[in-house]
């Protein structure tokens, strides 16, 4: 499947399935634009279509990639929850301890060879 940003006209002259999203659905809640305040609208198949995330049809649900193996999907909102609950503060997902770390900051590196940051050990 291939997400495009189309308006209703054009898509009433095209061929092929068409599966509709909406900017203001996150988590399978409709929020009010530009808010973070639920707005009772209708959820649009859970959350909106991103780059990499991908259309389950059975579900009804456009759900993002799986950030870590151990992580779990969460039925009603289609998101990805750590085993664990995250602590309260500024913590980041450890899966190889299978637990949070204390996020201090500026204590990231970037990883040229993984193309990826990397948490500085004290």
């Amino acid at each position: 499947m291939q997400v495009i940003v189309a308006e209703q006209d054009f898509i009433d002259h095209q061929d092929g399935q068409w599966v509709q999203t909406s900017y203001n659905t996150r988590g399978g809640i409709h929020y009010a634009p530009n808010s973070n305040e639920p707005d009772g609208g209708v959820a649009l198949r859970k959350n909106y279509a991103a780059i990499g995330y991908t259309y389950d049809e059975d579900r009804d649900a456009f759900i993002p990639l799986k950030p870590c193996p151990s992580w779990l999907l969460d039925e009603p909102s289609c998101t990805w929850e750590a085993p664990i609950p995250r602590p309260e503060g500024n913590y980041i997902w450890n899966e190889e301890t299978q637990n949070w770390d204390l996020l201090k900051e500026d204590k990231f590196t970037w990883n040229e060879e993984t193309q990826a940051w990397d948490l500085v050990e004290e």
